[in-house]
């Protein structure tokens, strides 16, 4: 009946919901390695091809800035239209949307149990919530309450200007903008991010890099890599990139529940944050986060939570696709 896509730099995920005794449920999911496909029109039709079924509406969450149905993906060489979409599933009913506002979406189908609370604040019912996800890039949205419920919408905050806020950040910004020209927070709140900040500290502070880790970039995920020797205590420079990570992470997710008035809460969405719930619990990130002057007190009483169930972006494809059609029931995973 719907099928759902979560479109990433890295891999496209899909699932497929059905009615059934009354709910939406989640029937089956599928991962697709992204870069090896020439467009999501492939992949979508490697899916439909496989697994035959019907689908009446579709959904898909992609990285980039959709205008009139179309958007050229941020970390990928494809340019995808509704309408290519709607041509390969034979109907109108297809749907384009900001990754991070299917996210948004998602959030309000999960359960308790699906995030981890950072800080308990004084939640606002039907107050604004902000979502911050670091993952591939870094991606912003947010949800407004309106006519008794939450309506997300997406944003591209994660191109905004980089901030500094001491002078270590301020020489890692004179550093990035001789690689970069413009510096964004993507630039150091990202999986490249992460290793952005690392070798700003190797080449300034911390010097040749030892061959076991040399290695270990060779060959692995340089963002994972950086993570994995942080937590374990393998690398010192690995250790001051988290915690610089998760200090600007604070930095800006304060910055974005200030721009939205997030009496609702503040979420933390994306692969690298769940990961790293033990450095952000025990690094600089609640001062950083609330670390502006006057407003100090507004935001320690903001709720902050990780959002721990990476099918959000799925279950909210699935109910924007519902919220179109005027179809009013629970998604069941």
């Amino acid at each position: 009946m719907i099928l759902a896509g979560d479109i990433g730099g890295t891999n496209t995920r899909l699932a497929y919901f059905a009615e059934e005794n009354g709910a939406i449920v989640w029937k089956l999911h599928a991962r697709y390695p992204s870069p090896k496909y020439a467009s999501l029109n492939e992949i979508v039709a490697d899916f439909i091809n496989e697994h035959h079924l019907p689908v009446n509406y579709a959904a898909f969450g992609i990285a980039g800035p959709v205008v009139d149905g179309s958007v050229h993906t941020t970390n990928l060489p494809w340019i995808v239209t509704t309408k290519s979409l709607s041509l390969l599933l034979k109907m109108d009913s297809v749907y384009l949307l900001n990754d991070l506002e299917a996210n948004t979406w998602g959030m309000f189908t999960l359960s308790e149990s699906d995030f981890f609370s950072l800080n308990e604040g004084e939640r606002t019912e039907r107050g604004n919530v902000a979502v911050i996800s670091a993952g591939t890039g870094l991606g912003e949205a947010g949800a407004t309450w309106l006519a008794g419920e939450y309506h997300p919408f997406g944003c591209e905050g994660g191109h905004t200007n980089f901030s500094p806020q001491d002078e270590a950040q301020d020489l890692l910004l004179s550093y990035l903008r001789k690689k970069f020209g413009h510096v964004s927070w993507e630039r150091v709140l990202s999986g490249d991010g992460l290793y952005n900040i690392y070798c700003f500290l190797r080449d300034t502070k911390y010097g040749e890099e030892s061959d076991w880790l040399h290695e270990q970039f060779s060959q692995h995920n340089s963002g994972q890599v950086v993570t994995t020797n942080a937590l374990s205590g393998s690398s010192k420079a690995c250790e001051e990139a988290l915690s610089m990570f998760c200090d600007l992470y604070g930095v800006q997710a304060g910055n974005l529940a200030l721009q939205f008035m997030a009496r609702g809460g503040v979420f933390l969405g994306g692969g690298i944050a769940p990961k790293i719930i033990t450095k952000l619990k025990s690094s600089n990130f609640m001062n950083c986060f609330t670390d502006k002057g006057r407003m100090k007190p507004y935001l320690q009483s903001i709720p902050i939570k990780v959002v721990l169930n990476d099918n959000a972006a799925l279950l909210g494809c699935c109910s924007y696709a519902l919220h179109m059609a005027g179809i009013k029931k629970k998604i069941v995973v």
